[in-house]
């Protein structure tokens, strides 16, 4: 091989996981995969900038002994993920490394410069086609599927072919994910053999439409996610497709939220993402998830999870590449049709390693040191959220919802403030509530939801046909109490009249019987849509109800016994014995006054 067409290149510098190096020919392109030998290891790296002939890579190793003279090796390809049956119930790093192999293969202490495949290429599935030889095929395509656990896997044609090809070959039976089970014979006469799994470049979204031929339409989103928490699904919806972040100081509960959601959402498809979170909280999840029963049907919920574990413990420049992983793994089930949500926990981290990235490579820093690009970063990761229909006609939907932690719970911090400008759904977490034990502790004061007007149809027509305009004005109660709340702190229950006093104590009871959930509690922890709009329906009356007392006192002694009875009905199985006899005693006491 001459030297021009050489792969490989020399080091020239090092500073932290930035290395620079040089080609004799200036044969380099952005995003590419290389490998910096280091005697006897190869350590994974990417090419982030190119001038001329040099280059600067973002090594995904610790660089302790790499020196200036040491060859790399330049691959020609992107940092991409492997797509295929399998992925389910694996736990990756932030390179889809499958974490519980390397650790069988070498050990618990994970080393350097060792990779493998992400998908077993021993495993047999059974294949079976959809198509026959002869028969025309687009990109994204499904030729065949195979069952994986409980779902069916769609194989799918390349999602760059261009054009029309064509079925000259297809087998069925049992294969490895390495195996031909096709080929294909493009417009230009080209063969290419398909296999059961496919990669894609993460940085680069699979694509939704050719110019040439349909590949899959983006819709816009009409329907919710329903995580079952009342606060959310009642006051800030998410749209299935929809972007959300929740942002909060250290100890609100983020990492509980999370999990809440993604065990009991209606999301097919649950992928977490570890983007440079404690290990022991990872570690948790995947124990956790590996033991409990789906609730959406038998088996465990990892068996519909994929986490892409890279803890703050792991290597600064791969917590960047794990979240990329994570939406593109998404945008594959999607693409067959599937409800996915992705959860990243937490942007923020994310954020500073491209902050630290951005420093090495002495790039002009915006705000707080973070890289002037940090605002299109967040973009582009979540508008790849959206709901497509694919080929079959099918609706697929990646939803995204991140978790911010700002130091000191400063909402005005730029990765918080970037995110805000990009999501449509804000859960802001607030550390007076967590501090009281309020769970979750979404402040319904400062979060909102811009889908509410969007998901409107959908509401009014399965829940209730004034639904939407209910919420807004028992959550202009939640204003006016604020405002009483006040006001009280100041001059005392004296201070104020009557009418506030019983509007207080309305919005008090409201707050404590549906704003918050017992995540400790088999019933409490998940509550349908039915149950929620019956509940909701139920407080409305209440807080419509003209009570009239003598006294303050008697105000408070029945909005604390109702929310007693209230509380006791939330713990109650629904339609139960003892959840009637709570409503009735509700009803009762309303129909008193």
């Amino acid at each position: 091989m001459s030297e021009q067409n050489s792969p490989f290149a020399k080091v020239t510098g090092v500073n932290g996981n930035i290395v620079s190096i040089e080609h004799p020919h200036g044969h380099l392109m952005k995003n590419e995969v290389a490998y910096v030998h280091v005697g006897d290891e190869q350590l994974k790296a990417e090419v982030l900038r190119i001038r001329g002939k040099t280059a600067d890579l973002q090594v995904y190793e610790e660089t302790a002994g790499v020196k200036i003279g040491d060859q790399v090796q330049l691959t020609g390809e992107l940092l991409s993920a492997e797509l295929g049956p399998g992925l389910l119930g694996k736990v990756y790093d932030g390179l889809q490394n499958p974490l519980h192999s390397v650790a069988s293969a070498h050990g618990f202490f994970l080393p350097r410069g060792k990779y493998l495949n992400a998908l077993d290429n021993v495993h047999k599935w059974a294949f079976n086609p959809l198509v026959r030889s002869g028969e025309k095929v687009i990109a994204s395509q499904p030729i065949g599927t195979v069952q994986e656990g409980r779902f069916t896997h769609k194989i799918m044609t390349p999602f760059n072919l261009k054009g029309e090809a064509e079925i000259t070959w297809i087998q069925g039976g049992s294969f490895s994910v390495d195996e031909p089970i096709a080929r294909i014979r493009d417009q230009q006469g080209r063969e290419e053999v398909i296999t059961l799994k496919q990669k894609w470049p993460v940085r680069i979204p699979i694509p939704e439409k050719l110019i040439e031929k349909r590949i899959a339409e983006r819709k816009f989103p009409d329907e919710p996610l329903i995580t079952t928490l009342r606060l959310i699904d009642t006051f800030f919806p998410i749209a299935k497709g929809g972007t959300a972040c929740i942002p909060g100081p250290f100890g609100a509960g983020k990492t509980v939220l999370q999990s809440l959601i993604s065990r009991y959402s209606s999301a097919d498809i649950v992928i977490v993402v570890a983007c440079g979170e404690r290990a022991g909280e990872v570690v948790e999840t995947i124990e956790t998830f590996a033991e409990m029963k789906d609730p959406k049907g038998e088996g465990t919920l990892m068996e519909r999870t994929i986490v892409i574990c890279n803890t703050s413990s792991m290597p600064v420049a791969a917590r960047e590449a794990s979240i990329y992983m994570g939406v593109t793994l998404a945008e594959y089930y999607r693409q067959m049709g599937y409800d996915t949500l992705v959860l990243a926990d937490s942007t923020s981290r994310w954020a500073q390693a491209m902050r630290e990235t951005s420093g090495r490579l002495e790039e002009i820093p915006g705000e707080e040191a973070f890289p002037a690009y940090l605002d299109s970063a967040i973009k582009n990761i979540y508008e790849r959220a959206g709901v497509i229909e694919n080929l079959d006609r099918q609706k697929g939907s990646l939803t995204l919802i991140g978790t911010v932690s700002p130091a000191g719970g400063n909402f005005e911090e730029p990765v918080t403030q970037s995110t805000l400008g990009t999501v449509k759904t804000f859960l802001g977490l607030s550390y007076d509530r967590a501090y009281k034990r309020y769970y979750p502790a979404i402040d319904p004061l400062i979060s909102w939801s811009r889908y509410g007007l969007q998901l409107k149809d959908y509401f009014d027509k399965h829940i209730a046909p004034d639904w939407t305009d209910s919420i807004e004005r028992v959550r202009e109660i939640l204003v006016k109490a604020e405002g009483i709340e006040q006001m009280m702190q100041v001059t005392g229950e004296e201070g104020i009249t009557q009418d506030d006093f019983i509007l207080f104590q309305k919005a008090k009871m409201l707050d404590l019987v549906y704003l918050q959930q017992d995540a400790f509690d088999p019933v409490d922890v998940s509550v349908d849509l039915n149950r929620q709009k019956e509940n909701f329906t139920l407080l409305k009356k209440i807080v419509d109800t003209d009570f009239e007392f003598n006294e303050k006192q008697d105000a408070s002694a029945f909005f604390t016994k109702i929310t007693g009875i209230f509380k006791n009905m939330n713990y109650s199985v629904y339609a139960s014995g003892e959840y009637n006899k709570h409503l009735n005693e509700i009803n009762k006491m309303i129909e008193a006054y």
